[in-house]
């Protein structure tokens, strides 16, 4: 825990802001349960309105919490509950109100890992700006679909296991790998719900 560096992302604010605009923003996050810290990249941290020293050092749940939109925390703190009493993977869509007051819609998949006799232990996972593909969108209906289990999805839950797994091994190129591949399928996840959102609009 707590690998996440300010000095990796060598970025001014005011470039971390460029790349919020930017389409297809994707950042990790990393979640210590027994100890309630949350660890998370640079462009996490500002979408939450939190600094990446912050980030990097490790902030409460609450902190985070307290960047989500008023009308989403209710769903989030579920979400997040649901996820650490089952372990099961969670993909849910939630506004942000992020640095400069910008109220942005993120994409964020991720799973809890819970011990042998079923406490949460901790969990990471990928969060992925959808804002540009939420504006002029109908949200009504859009949270819920009828479709099954997408093996994007499935490819998604397994990537998180993997990084998780690979982390405790001395490896730092399976590592930057592991991370890597988390993001394109992330990117690609983020793609899929984008189709479907249109679909369901038609």
């Amino acid at each position: 825990m707590g690998q996440f560096r300010v000095g990796e992302a060598q970025v001014s604010q005011v470039m971390l802001q460029q790349a919020l605009d930017s389409s297809d923003l994707i950042g990790r996050w990393e979640y210590d349960v027994s100890n309630d810290r949350v660890y998370a990249d640079a462009l996490v941290a500002l979408v939450f309105n939190i600094t990446p020293a912050a980030t990097a050092a490790g902030v409460s749940l609450d902190a985070f919490i307290a960047g989500v939109h008023p009308d989403d925390r209710e769903r989030f703190v579920h979400e997040i509950k649901r996820s650490t009493e089952t372990g099961l993977p969670c993909t849910f869509e939630y506004r942000v109100c992020s640095a400069y007051g910008v109220v942005r819609w993120v994409l964020d998949r991720g799973r809890i890992t819970l011990d042998r006799a079923g406490r949460p232990l901790r969990g990471s996972g990928v969060l992925i700006d959808i804002t540009e593909s939420r504006l002029g969108e109908n949200e009504e209906g859009l949270q819920q679909n009828s479709h099954g289990v997408h093996p994007l999805e499935r490819a998604a839950e397994h990537c998180l296991a993997a990084r998780q797994a690979i982390k405790e091994l001395p490896e730092p190129l399976l590592h930057r790998m592991s991370d890597m591949l988390l993001l394109e399928v992330g990117r690609a996840l983020a793609n899929l719900t984008t189709k479907r959102r249109r679909e369901a609009m038609n």
